[in-house]
């Protein structure tokens, strides 16, 4: 027992040695834990909730009233189909200035959308008189209309009706 007692009596009267506590191994270790206590106790961020786009309201557009949704200076881009307004401005690289579509913006675009063409002459030009009835449509140029106020259903958001200027003055009583 003497022995054992000797030997503890030496190892605990030796002078500390900073050198066997201080190791490449140990200050990794040291390391790794306070980088885990940290990363437990940090404040986290608050988090942050995606923008809403500003709320629209449905409303009732005239051809004039339309006109000026067609993305130039970053307005909206808005067309109409069959009465319906729908805002595009998520397609602006199709509906916006510029785009295959651009004559569309503003306007509506019922009578091009069923024959299929972007002519200038398939848009109303009278702005002040009735809307396209599309009476003349085939059954083909029908249902591709359909097809396309599906689409737009399913992709766009409706902002409002299009109505004539004369219905719109009947409505409200006021002018366009």
């Amino acid at each position: 027992m003497d022995h054992v007692e000797k030997h503890v009596a030496d190892q605990a009267a030796k002078a500390w040695d900073a050198s066997a506590v201080i190791s490449p191994l140990n200050i990794i270790l040291l390391s790794a834990v306070l980088y885990t206590v940290y990363a437990l106790f940090r404040p986290s961020p608050s988090p942050t909730l995606p923008r809403e786009p500003p709320a629209t309201v449905f409303r009732t557009y005239t051809p004039h009233t339309l006109l000026p949704f067609s993305g130039e200076n970053n307005s909206p881009v808005y067309l109409a189909v069959r009465g319906r307004v729908f805002d595009v401005s998520r397609g602006r690289n199709f509906y916006g200035p510029g785009g295959p579509y651009s004559n569309f913006a503003g306007r509506d675009a019922s009578r091009g959308l069923a024959c299929g063409s972007f002519d200038e002459d398939m848009l109303t030009k009278d702005l002040d008189g009735p809307l396209d009835k599309l009476e003349n449509l085939d059954a083909d140029q029908i249902e591709a209309l359909q097809g396309w106020e599906q689409r737009f259903l399913e992709k766009y958001e409706v902002v409002g009706k299009l109505v004539s200027v004369a219905d719109y003055q009947a409505e409200t009583g006021k002018s366009a």
